[in-house]
């Protein structure tokens, strides 16, 4: 008859009930991912300033996010580590800083080639990683004060073997510059190689499985035979190895090797990369590219807004306000995740 609503039978009922079905679980399932909730909240603030400012999509303007990126993204990973098995690293923005010294002496006073230089400059820096997981692990020292003291040493050292004065880096305008970093999709390359080989050796090793439960249950990794004091010590060599890597990576890129740069400023956006990224700070939980995505929101905060003309004190206010928020939310997820109801 004419007016007559047409019905829905049982079959289509049905089938429109299993697809919304099959959405909720993959909603569901999407936020199982402890790294869920800030790829969301990468996204919107892309959109948003992508529609505040047409500059932000431009080439040029991605390669400055890259920048921002790449460095800091290298340095969460270590971090991630770290955090994971219940500890945390204070120095890096110094080694950071240290490492390309080491490589440009190596290089102008003992004439060794660029690459043993580099190659040097790493091993100095896990030398450096190694002391802080010795004092850690043996001496019993929380490694928030031995990194701390190793930072102020460290950065001493840095302006007393450079007089406090920058120096130009070595071989620019060379291939083997571009591939070490000066190329800002090179130093891009180099962070995505590192999320990709350390999130892998954290998801599907024995030693990322022993860092986990060290920092989960460290008693309990102790007794089913896991040495818990060489997973630490590892992890804080390779922290500080990404850290000395990251800081040849920018001498490299701004061609310059200057004593004052990383610091703590580098140091605590990698750390907040990481809590953004859902690493937990009591250990046991966490994701190198949680991480990755926490130090590509900040990248892409601090970026719009330069566009935008906001002062830097503004994005460290901003900062504060995104690691509360990313920790009550995370906090959240996790209690709803161990209750069932998510």
């Amino acid at each position: 008859m004419a007016g007559e609503v047409p019905r829905v039978s049982g079959v289509e009922e049905r089938g429109q009930a299993r697809r919304a079905l099959a959405q909720v679980r993959v909603v569901g399932s999407f936020l199982q991912l402890r790294w869920a909730s800030i790829l969301v909240v990468a996204i919107a603030l892309a959109t948003y300033f992508a529609f505040a400012n047409s500059a932000f999509l431009t080439g040029s303007n991605i390669l400055v996010i890259a920048s921002f990126l790449a460095e800091v993204a290298i340095i969460t990973a270590g971090e991630v580590m770290l955090m994971v098995c219940g500890e945390i690293d204070l120095s890096v923005g110094f080694v950071y800083a240290l490492a390309p010294f080491v490589m440009y002496f190596a290089w102008n006073d003992a004439g060794l080639p660029l690459s043993i230089g580099v190659l040097l400059a790493l091993v100095a820096s896990a030398i450096i990683g190694l002391v802080n997981g010795l004092v850690t692990v043996v001496l019993r020292v929380p490694s928030f004060v031995t990194t701390m003291g190793m930072a102020f040493l460290l950065y001493g050292l840095t302006l007393t073997v450079s007089g406090a004065f920058p120096v130009q880096t070595p071989q620019q305008n060379t291939r083997f510059a571009e591939v070490m970093g000066h190329g800002q999709v090179a130093e891009l390359l180099w962070a995505v190689a590192v999320i990709v080989v350390v999130q892998v050796g954290l998801s599907y090793t024995r030693w990322g499985l022993y860092t986990i439960s060290t920092g989960g249950n460290i008693l309990g990794a102790s007794e089913a035979g896991v040495n818990v004091g060489r997973v630490k010590i590892a992890n804080f060599m390779v922290a500080a190895v990404l850290a000395g890597f990251a800081g040849i990576l920018a001498a490299f890129r701004i061609t310059s090797i200057d004593p004052t740069a990383g610091g703590f400023d580098i140091m605590f956006r990698a750390v907040a990369a990481a809590v953004i990224g859902g690493t937990a700070l009591a250990g046991g939980a966490g994701t190198v590219t949680g991480g990755f995505i926490g130090a590509l929101v900040l990248a892409i905060l601090l970026d719009g807004f330069t566009l935008e003309g906001i002062e830097a004190k503004t994005f460290n206010m901003i900062l504060g306000i995104a690691i509360l928020i990313a920790m009550i939310l995370n906090v959240t997820l996790q209690r709803r995740r161990q209750q069932g109801t998510l």
